[in-house]
């Protein structure tokens, strides 16, 4: 099974730290937010150059606050340094979150995706780019010598999954359990893949994890923790679909059993790799994760 870290630690003196204490623990792929904290591509480019092997990733940096070329040039940036173990992660964001906190429209969020894609994919592959579009445009090419970035797209949406199906390495989600994944995103994603005639799309999840015997306990704290999620329209639709209540919902929760078992059920709707994100009783997490990475 490929399983991933999710860190997000508040200095990069600290994710060089911990990205090399899960590589210590047998990781071999990380992943960082882009919300309110370090800069991910920043932070990434230092890691790669500390930390050999382990595999990076974004998830996921918003579209919106970066116009696409200069995205595309920091991305390329880091896989310079990275030498191919880093994959892009983006994503829309929310709309309050673009609008109420940046002023800036949230109009049309797929025609500005499929906008977006047309300068940033070009330009990470290395290839220049004529693209003109009703709100982002971008002629010329990068002059970064760096091997391709993959780019994930944070999809959870039927347009959202199409647009990342046809032109995008895959999707990345967040909040989402194994039925949602199964039923609705795999099917939809590989069906637009298949369509554009492109390869099976690589299916990155993230669930919070903790194994613990107080249940209970660890519901209560990620109910608070996540709270946010469950009031988000994209998060909110996906809990939905799921039959959840909540962000605690779909949280790995139990003895070692019972997580495994949440973690396989994730592989067998379709993920091709799941994120682990730790939030509690972080010891006995790490010790059932670690034979898994075998």
């Amino acid at each position: 099974m490929q399983i991933g870290l999710f860190l997000s630690p508040p200095t990069v003196d600290e994710l060089v730290t911990q990205v090399g204490a899960a590589a210590d623990r047998g990781f071999r792929s990380v992943w960082v937010p882009q919300i309110f904290g370090i800069d991910a591509l920043t932070a990434l480019a230092v890691v790669a150059r500390e930390v050999p092997e382990v595999a990076m990733g974004t998830a996921v940096v918003p579209t919106y606050p970066r116009h696409p070329m200069m995205l595309a040039a920091q991305a390329r940036t880091v896989q310079q340094v990275a030498g191919g173990r880093f994959t892009l992660g983006i994503g829309l964001s929310h709309q309050v979150v673009i609008e109420s906190m940046m002023g800036m429209s949230f109009d049309k969020p797929v025609r500005h995706l499929r906008e977006y894609l047309d300068v940033l994919l070009p330009l990470v592959r290395g290839e220049a780019t004529s693209a003109a579009g009703e709100t982002l445009t971008f002629h010329g090419g990068l002059e970064i010598p760096a091997d391709p970035v993959p780019v994930l797209v944070a999809a959870l949406g039927t347009q959202m999954l199409n647009v990342a199906g046809r032109r995008a390495e895959g999707t990345v989600t967040w909040m989402t359990g194994p039925a949602t994944i199964g039923d609705h995103v795999v099917p939809t994603l590989t069906a637009a893949a298949s369509a554009a005639g492109r390869p099976a799309p690589r299916v990155v999840a993230a669930l919070p994890v903790a194994v613990t015997d107080d249940v209970e306990g660890a519901r209560t704290q990620a109910a608070a923790a996540f709270e946010i999620y469950g009031q988000l329209p994209s998060y909110r639709a996906m809990l939905d679909r799921e039959g959840a209540a909540g962000p605690a919902d779909v949280a790995l929760v139990g003895d070692e059993q019972k997580v495994l078992a949440g973690i396989q059920s994730m592989f067998a709707a379709g993920a091709t790799e799941f994120v682990a994100v730790p939030f509690t009783s972080l010891d006995r997490t790490y010790e059932l994760l670690g034979p898994l990475l075998d």
